[in-house]
């Protein structure tokens, strides 16, 4: 396997060097033709995510295909322009000059991709390597196997090995992968296995982008539109079975208020899911068994409001909110990335800093106030990839926002323009003009030193 790996990737950098990619134009045709295999084969990409975990049409549309669909359109919109050389203002330290940014792709990418949103998730970051010139090795999620062969079929159709290549396979594939010299590296999945990852490319420098998760707080003030609150949080927290980086982790409520939001989330699970989730067509399963022993043995022992209800052979986790759970409790530790949510509540927002406090910064917070000055208090105080005010997970929709992680959330980010500029290296040129040369820098250096301190700190 590692023999095929190192051939694929001598073939992808010998298809570099002839340039062909450094044409937009062959970029674009292959990003349409992309699109156009996608739309024929969106039912059997649907299909194959339901088989993976039952994922609901309407969740793998909205939240895989039609995402997908609909950053390609925009990136094959906008990428002759973004393309050009930028140019920029100029320094008269250097004049005459005309100074400009050029875009360049690295080189050889992989791609690892994560099996939660394995369509989703493996198809943007490669269509932004794409944009930008670059090869891609892909390596889809093998928990999502339906998925990956899919991604394998599709790929095929429209990249030739030399331009994107897919393997698939487990951990060993992974770790051989790791091994090679890539030029640029764009890994999704869980912290843990991201520091495998850096740890792995360190000793090559190879730039990076790494998409992680954390344990995202939701915080609801004393002012919140309660109903609405739980309405909406009800969606982002079980799409997709809880299988989501940046829906909420736990909530923080203002304690006056915190009996009211229990009950309209009960009322919210049922108005979506019915009395018995277990039998919604729209409710996902867990991925596989190890994630559901994971998520179970966080509710051992604990005061489940509404839910707690579980069958492995089925991979069901029914919604589940969790009333004041410890923070020492497996359920307060890590990211939970399923169906489970805690509530904790505070008197104070004193209180609320201090649970907040316990974890490293997330990939996304998200706070439900109809007090202005108390949401802009909160986004200024913590850092945190991104996030929203009065609804959950929509920041992600919005192309012209980049979406990444900070600290143990990530580094980089990504869609719309922003997956251009990350598989691309931005690289500064100044043109100077010789009709000029004035001679203040060059030696002998005599009593130039006061004038040429005086230009700098002026210009």
């Amino acid at each position: 396997m590692n023999h095929n790996i190192s051939s694929v990737l001598i073939s992808q950098r010998s298809f570099f060097k002839e340039g062909k990619l450094l044409d937009v134009g062959f970029r674009i045709e292959k990003l349409k033709l992309l699109k156009s295999v996608i739309e024929e084969h969106e039912s059997e990409i649907c299909e194959a995510l339901f088989q993976d975990f039952k994922k609901p049409e309407f969740e793998s549309v909205l939240s895989e295909t039609a995402f997908v669909i609909s950053e390609l359109d925009y990136i094959i919109k906008k990428l002759k322009g973004w393309s050009k050389p930028k140019k920029v203002s100029s320094s008269l330290i250097n004049f005459p000059s005309s100074d400009y940014i050029y875009s360049e792709p690295y080189g050889a990418c992989l791609i690892i991709a994560p099996w939660n949103y394995p369509f989703q998730l493996a198809i943007s970051p490669l269509m932004g390597a794409i944009a930008a010139g670059n090869t891609v090795v892909l390596k889809p999620s093998e928990l999502a196997p339906n998925t990956s062969q899919i991604l394998a079929d599709i790929l095929a159709k429209v990249f030739p090995t030399e331009i994107v290549a897919v393997v698939q396979g487990g951990v060993p594939v992974s770790e051989a992968l790791l091994e090679e010299k890539w030029d640029y590296v764009f890994f999704t999945g869980s912290v843990p296995v991201g520091k495998i990852v850096a740890k792995a490319i360190a000793p090559h420098l190879t730039p990076s982008t790494l998409e992680l998760g954390g344990k995202n707080p939701c915080i609801i003030h004393k002012s919140a539109k309660v109903q609405l609150a739980a309405k909406r949080i009800v969606w982002g927290k079980f799409l997709n079975g809880g299988q989501t980086c940046i829906a909420p982790d736990y909530i923080l409520i203002d304690s006056s208020i915190k009996k009211d939001f229990i009950d309209a989330v009960q009322k919210e699970i049922t108005a979506a899911y019915g009395i018995n989730p277990k039998e919604s067509p729209d409710y996902a399963r867990i991925i596989n068994e190890k994630n559901f022993d994971r998520l179970a043995e966080m509710l051992e022992g604990e005061n489940c409001q509404i839910g707690g209800e579980t069958n492995r052979e089925k991979l069901y986790i029914a919604p589940t909110l969790i009333d004041e759970p410890k923070l020492t409790s497996k359920v307060m530790e890590d990211e939970i990335f399923g169906p489970i949510l805690p509530v904790l509540s505070f008197s104070s927002e004193e209180n609320m800093a201090d649970i907040i406090a316990n974890y490293s910064k997330p990939l996304a917070l998200y706070v439900f106030s109809e007090d202005k000055s108390f949401s802009e208090k909160i986004l200024k105080s913590y850092s945190f990839g991104g996030g929203a005010i009065n609804d959950v997970v929509i920041q992600i929709v919005n192309k012209n926002l980049p979406f990444g992680g900070v600290g143990t959330s990530g580094n980089g980010a990504y869609h719309g323009k922003h997956s251009f500029d990350t598989f691309s290296h931005k690289k500064s040129i100044s043109k100077r003009g010789t009709w000029l040369d004035v001679p203040l820098r060059y030696a002998p250096y005599g009593d130039k030193v006061s004038l040429i301190g005086k230009l700098m700190k002026k210009f």
